[in-house]
């Protein structure tokens, strides 16, 4: 008997990734893991540890590569219910890290909770978005967070209070392989007033971003003092194409997967928007992307 087939259909074979991230792009995983809730997580945890396998957790897909061969080892999805339920209390929120950040927002602000506006337009999971602290020009997430449920992957839980969570651009403190749940302090507003905020930011992006293509958000960070953005711009690459990748036409720092696409091209356009930058400006860009 296979070490997998104890957990039934919480452990599949082979699944394309593609379908599962934003670009829409790159190989299977050996191993995909749906844990129907922590116990369960502890225990297939335990038994990767013990098989010797390589562990990837995967949230809605967000700020993600995942190249052509796919991912020899298991990845594990935190999407059910266990792990997305929400639970407001006041001006407290709690939410489980597998839970759809546009989903939440939506949530607190029918609630009438005002901290969270910053992350309109920003796909991902709350774990996601909490491990490199996601936002913009209007704020960022890790300024309503209060605490956060890690574990580790010898199953051990851990609580990390407001205290001892540092934040800071496009990066956390938080290095454990599993976030799995977070609170959040918000504070009570008008509804109607959070709304249009909401929507006023959504729509500042969805007309200076290529929401509506295929892309992983931001690809790079902002190198201190510049926008990644305008150096790509201003080192000639936008509109540039390599196979079915293109740095897009509306914002250089994204780069967008058309028809036919393969992860490759767009590795290739990392490397050359890398390579440009760094001979016009002498400047090193990093990858805000997930690449796995």
């Amino acid at each position: 008997m296979n070490w997998y087939e104890e957990f039934g259909l919480q452990v599949q074979l082979d699944v394309p990734l593609a379908p599962l991230t934003w670009f829409g792009l790159g190989g299977p995983a050996k191993f995909y893991i749906l844990p129907r809730d922590l116990t369960q997580l502890q225990t297939i945890v335990a038994r990767l540890r013990q098989e010797e396998i390589p562990i990837y957790v995967l949230g809605s897909g967000a700020n993600l590569l995942v190249n052509d061969r796919g991912v020899n080892g298991a990845v594990i999805c935190l999407n059910t219910p266990a792990f997305t339920a929400t639970e407001i209390n006041g001006d407290t929120v709690r939410a489980g890290a597998g839970k759809d950040v546009q989903k939440l927002l939506l949530e607190v602000t029918q609630a009438g909770l005002a901290g969270l506006e910053c992350l309109a337009g920003i796909p991902g999971s709350v774990g996601g978005e909490i491990k490199i602290n996601a936002g913009g020009m209007f704020g960022d997430i890790g300024s309503s967070v209060q605490t956060v449920t890690i574990m580790d992957t010898n199953g051990q839980l851990f609580t990390r209070e407001k205290d001892d969570l540092i934040f800071a651009y496009r990066q956390s403190n938080i290095t454990t392989k599993f976030i799995l749940e977070a609170t959040f302090s918000l504070s009570e507003d008008d509804p109607h007033r959070v709304m249009n905020k909401v929507k006023e930011i959504w729509m500042y992006k969805k007309n200076s971003q290529p929401l509506a293509e295929k892309s992983a958000g931001c690809i790079f960070k902002n190198p201190q003092g510049h926008a990644a953005g305008k150096l790509i711009d201003q080192s000639g690459l936008k509109g540039t194409t390599i196979g079915g990748a293109e740095v897009s036409t509306k914002h250089a720092n994204f780069i967008t997967a058309k028809k036919g696409a393969l992860a490759a091209d767009v590795l290739a356009l990392i490397a050359l928007c890398k390579e440009r930058v760094k001979q016009k400006f002498d400047v090193d860009l990093e990858t805000e992307v997930v690449i796995w």
